[in-house]
């Protein structure tokens, strides 16, 4: 059974993938992953895809995981399974991808939004990580990634209590890029994701990893790193198309080489 849609040519240069267990609010399962992490395998190789967008439905992006599947294991199956493995494949897609968030994004639904790059929030979006009501914790990046993204304090209070987060507190606080209403933010979406592949691929995965990198070391680390790779744009030529087409007044005509 597929429990993701993948359209690769959904919009010029834009991929989108949508998680497709509607009567379960898209709730994350093994299978669910297995097949996220492939589907964006896949579409970091094709050179015709720039951006990536993931979605669920109006109602849920993703509710959380799926517990039926996790509640009879041990610590040991857990071990065994490594999910969080596959968790780590997706984070590391050289492509940005833009999280089009509608309705319940919980548990591992927050998680998996926040494992993308930017989001884009509809009106009616939830952000939540309740995984203490059930007598566990956050284990996908919960507790790491929201920490980085609103801030200690109130952070530690989501996770304690089980709290969520309205899509407009959410905005405030930093989470999500911006929030429309629910009819237009898939479109939003795809309008952020089609400026972006509009630039230098080359450029953009450079940048992409720069960004994240100041998430993962010091100051001094992260300004090295972004020189180096700053350099490295030079020997694109997508540098030499984008500086003289500028020279020229004219638009540039990136290829991603």
């Amino acid at each position: 059974m597929d429990f993701i849609l993948v359209k690769p040519h959904f919009h010029p240069h834009v991929a989108l993938i949508q998680l497709n267990r509607p009567k379960e609010l898209n709730a994350l399962n093994l299978q669910l992953m297995a097949q996220l992490r492939d589907a964006l395998r896949q579409l970091d190789a094709e050179e015709v895809v720039r951006t990536i967008i993931i979605t669920g439905n109006d109602r849920a992006f993703a509710a959380g995981a799926d517990i039926k599947e996790m509640a009879g294991k041990s610590a040991v199956d857990m071990l065994i399974t490594d999910q969080f493995a596959t968790w780590d494949q997706i984070r590391k897609t050289k492509k940005p991808v833009i999280a089009a968030v509608s309705g319940f994004a919980l548990g591992g639904g927050c998680e998996l939004a926040m494992t993308c790059d930017m989001i884009v929030a509809s009106e009616t979006a939830v952000f939540g990580q309740p995984e203490i009501k059930l007598g566990i914790m956050p284990g996908a990046g919960g507790t790491q990634r929201l920490t980085r993204a609103i801030g200690k304090a109130k952070a530690m209070e989501m996770v304690l209590t089980g709290k969520t987060l309205s899509a407009h507190d959410a905005e405030r606080f930093g989470l999500v890029n911006r929030v429309v209403p629910v009819d237009l933010y898939l479109d939003e979406a795809v309008r952020l994701a089609s400026e972006i592949a509009s630039m230098s691929p080359v450029a953009v995965r450079l940048a992409k990893e720069s960004v994240n990198r100041a998430h993962e070391t010091s100051l001094d680390e992260g300004l090295h790193f972004e020189r180096k790779n700053f350099y490295l744009c030079f020997a694109s030529e997508d540098q030499k198309e984008g500086m003289q087409a500028f020279v020229e007044k004219r638009p540039a005509n990136f290829k991603g080489k």
